[in-house]
């Protein structure tokens, strides 16, 4: 039940830990979705909560939900003003060397009919910034702290490959296939206009093994 990852809740918002694997959004060729499992978060409201934000599929962690109207205009307009702030956990396939920067590079979709679709480097594209800062580093791998600056889709995983040479751990199309992927949506900080700012963290899954005690 979703109502069991729920890992912050009040009367405007909710933050829940998405397991890797489950879709926000309904997909194309059916099955669940945190969208269609909406009903499991009601917790005494009339009304359904409204996502606020995406995670892609495969990446697990911090989603915030609005619990009103009211709350999601609110929430809305912090998104626009960039004041959410959202960390990533990620594991890249090669050693880093460096302690942090950051990785500027605007991005645009390409499509074809062989290849499907995915997003790539493009001067024309939108901006797209990405801090980050180096945590720990197992053999060849690096465990990564990613914190978002733009919110474009696939940002941190093309971002990820274009930046480092190589790609998240798992990541099929981006990055080493190969298990799971190894991106999580590790903490959320939203400010709010009358309450204290949300400051959420979720758990390492435990698919990421030894990485957990560097987290």
């Amino acid at each position: 039940m979703l109502e069991d990852r729920i890992l912050f809740i009040d009367g405007e918002a909710i933050v829940i830990d998405k397991p890797a694997g489950l879709p926000v959004d309904p997909p194309k060729r059916g099955g669940p979705s945190i969208a269609s499992r909406l009903d499991e978060l009601r917790c005494g409201f009339k009304r359904l909560p409204s996502i606020m934000h995406r995670l892609d599929q495969d990446t697990s962690g911090c989603l915030l939900l609005a619990r009103n109207a009211g709350a999601r205009a609110a929430l809305q307009r912090t998104f626009e003003a960039r004041a959410v702030q959202k960390y990533y956990l990620a594991v890249i396939g090669r050693e880093i060397a460096g302690d942090s920067g950051e990785i500027d590079i605007p991005l645009g979709k390409q499509s074809s009919a062989e290849a499907g679709w995915r997003m790539v480097a493009d001067p024309r594209g939108q901006s797209a910034v990405t801090r980050w800062r180096r945590l720990a580093v197992k053999g060849d791998a690096t465990l990564v702290e990613f914190r978002p600056v733009t919110g474009r889709t696939h940002q941190i995983r093309v971002h990820a490959r274009l930046g480092f040479g190589c790609g998240i751990v798992g990541d099929r199309v981006y990055g080493t296939p190969g298990g799971a992927m190894l991106l999580h949506a590790s903490r959320l900080v939203v400010p709010r206009e009358n309450k204290p700012a949300i400051d959420v963290t979720a758990p390492l899954p435990d698919y990421f093994g030894e990485w957990g005690d560097a987290a």
